[in-house]
């Protein structure tokens, strides 16, 4: 985005003048820790009998669920001595994590990635977090106290029959603890070479058999530097504050949400661009008899972004969703239910760039049903679909089909077929450049949705109580990918490009000895798109996304005597195409040491074998990622 050269003129123009106009929108667009005395407490048993929620919207063992599901849990993020859910994410083997400065991540899975990738879906406690101008995740503006994370669900390869449009290579699923996990007392600050923050945390019981938790923390990361050494003038501030309040159990109560945020972050030249906004959701669950359940939840987001010299938006966002799980005969578990988005959307253009109408009301519909079929002790299919309507293409099918196998307890053998789109955004509509005719860049006014078919076949084991892993390949063929298509003089947004990837995610972990854990993980994907025969646009595939053939993650978990903890990651990351990115390697190390009850110091060092590398970008202008030190004192009472 920011980090393109821009020039009108020669062969390249088509995608350096939409470069350009991504880079104004993106550039600037004891009680509760429960801290484990050693690794055992949470075996591989254990770890596979995870209940988990975003395979089949119900509760499910994370050793049953047919999918190509990565789960990090609280305490993987707390060893790991991150600062920020994005880099959270680096645990997921199945996913690609690319910093491109101080807070802008390229992050997806199953390739496709950039900095306004449109093809993951987010959710955080069932919110769902993108935004309609891009339909991806403006990731300076998604957090939540770390140490509140239950655990986050990661699914590559489509969830939109349950999840929706957008749901194309994969599911994120954030989910934080009860307030009933999280009575007490919590402060920590930390201090860096890059960054610095402070946290708190408080829960208590309420009368009536609820409990309630408020928390709040601010954080300031300093600028990046370029390969040259000056500084990239992005120092980014940010402060959120919220609560939670639960009534009941899990199972069958009502929870009562909210965060609130503002930030600013530099810009090379002009004022500051901000950013702030809050949320507040309720939901309900109840159960019924044997495992039926009903659950009802109500949203509400606001944010805000203002980026001076190009843009400013306002987005109020109201979401209502109910949904049914059943058994419906002896054989059959059904899931329906359905749902209704609106989003209000008020742009400030600028003279060199503007999404027009200024205003506009966006709305969503969906209606989804999925039956569950036990065939036989060892077999069970899975049928589904879901109809999404939106204001740019109607109605959309969502249609999957899973089928799993358990030759024995410790064995799933699973296979599944889908359809996902990408429904259209207002960038796809409506950017236009500049703000007056005669444009030079239009948005597509028959835009349509992108479109992908996937088949994928998994393995997951457990051989030994000491060893398990999970091997996934999958095939996708793409349609109606985007691409900038010459109109006379103008530039349109288009749909002819097409192509497939395919490859192969592997993870797995093995308990070395009771007080040491290793894990492993691997990504290997190879992509072929192209545009069609009667496709006029001349910058060819290399904006659908940047992404490396493979990547490779290893992690260790060491717990040492008098109450300390050693925890290192490795990963390797091939290279990047276009623009070319150099493969790096990096190395993340932290060291814990439990002074007394309650009380924790830990030192983190991020590329500790390496001075600096780029993640992302072009090289001109792309920011270095540098070596990072941070120490961190946490009290808890």
């Amino acid at each position: 985005m920011g980090d393109v050269a821009i020039s009108v003129q020669g062969r390249c123009a088509l995608t350096h003048i939409f470069t350009l106009a991504l880079a104004c929108f993106s550039a600037g667009a004891a009680a509760q820790v429960q801290l484990a005395a050693n690794l055992a407490e949470l075996s591989l048993e254990e770890l596979a009998n995870l209940q988990v929620t975003s395979v089949s919207r119900r509760a499910e063992r994370l050793a049953d669920a047919a999918a190509a599901l990565y789960v990090i849990t609280g305490e993987d993020i707390r060893r790991s001595g991150v600062t920020s859910l994005p880099e959270a994410l680096r645990l997921a083997p199945n996913l690609e994590v690319a910093r491109i400065d101080s807070r802008q991540y390229a992050i997806s899975a199953r390739g496709f990635n950039n900095s306004i990738g449109n093809k993951l879906l987010v959710l955080i406690d069932g919110r769902t977090v993108y935004t309609p101008l891009f339909s991806g995740v403006f990731w300076d503006a998604q957090d939540t106290l770390l140490d509140d994370i239950d655990r986050i669900e990661v699914i590559s390869g489509p969830g939109a029959t349950l999840w929706g449009a957008n749901a194309v290579n994969g599911v994120i699923n954030v989910i934080t603890r009860r307030a009933s996990e999280t009575r007490g007392t919590l402060a920590e600050a930390g201090a860096g070479n890059r960054e610095r923050g402070i946290s708190a945390r408080h829960g208590v019981d309420l009368q009536g058999g609820g409990a309630l938790r408020i928390y709040g923390k601010f954080f300031d990361r300093d600028n990046t530097v370029r390969a040259n050494g000056s500084a990239v003038r992005d120092e980014w501030q940010n402060g959120q504050t919220g609560f939670r309040g639960d009534w009941g159990s899990a199972a069958s109560g009502f929870t009562l949400q909210g965060d609130a945020y503002r930030g600013s972050i530099q810009q090379p030249v002009g004022n500051d661009v901000t950013l702030s906004g809050g949320n507040l959701l309720g939901r309900m669950t109840r159960s019924l008899a044997g495992e039926d359940r009903v659950q009802a939840q109500v949203y509400f987001d606001n944010t805000q972004r203002d980026i001076p010299g190009s843009f400013a938006e306002r987005l109020n966002t109201f979401d209502a969703e109910a949904q049914h799980a059943f058994q419906a005969a002896r054989d059959h578990f059904v899931t329906w239910g359905g749902g209704h988005r609106r989003a209000y959307d008020r742009v400030n253009n600028s003279a060199g760039l503007a999404f027009l109408p200024d205003r506009t009301t966006l709305h969503w519909t969906n209606v989804f049903a999925q039956d569950e079929v036990t065939l036989g002790e060892r077999w069970r299919l899975t049928l589904g679909t879901k109809f999404e309507s939106n204001v740019y293409t109607g109605t959309e099918a969502l249609p999957s089909a899973r089928i799993a196998w358990k030759p024995d307890p410790q064995q799933l053998v699973w296979a599944a077929a889908s359809r996902a789109v990408r429904a259209p955004s207002r960038l796809d509509r409506d950017l236009f450049v500049p703000a007056q005719p005669p444009f030079l860049l239009a948005g597509g006014p028959d835009f349509r949705s992108e479109v992908a078919k996937v088949l994928e076949l998994g393995y997951r084991a457990q051989p030994s109580t000491r060893f398990s892993y999970s091997v996934t390949g999958f095939y996708s063929q793409y349609d109606h990918l985007r691409t900038l298509e010459r109109v006379g003089t103008t530039f349109v947004l288009g749909n002819k490009m097409e192509g497939r990837s395919k490859g192969i995610e592997a993870w797995g972990t093995f308990q070395a000895a009771s007080h040491w854990r290793l894990s492993a993980g691997a990504l290997l994907l190879d992509q072929d798109l192209r545009l069609k025969s009667d496709s006029t646009d001349t910058s060819g595939v290399a904006a659908a996304g940047n992404d490396p053939k493979h990547q490779f993650t290893l992690r260790s978990s060491l717990d040492l005597a008098g109450n300390q903890h050693f925890d290192v990651m490795a990963r390797y990351v091939g290279a990047l195409p276009n623009p070319a990115v150099p493969a790096y390697s990096a190395v993340d190390a932290r060291y814990a040491w439990q002074l007394q009850r309650g009380l924790e110091l830990s030192v983190t060092a991020q590329n500790l074998f390496d001075h600096a590398h780029p993640e992302f970008g072009a090289p001109a202008t792309r920011s270095e990622i540098e070596r990072g030190f941070f120490v961190r004192v946490k009290w808890s009472h």
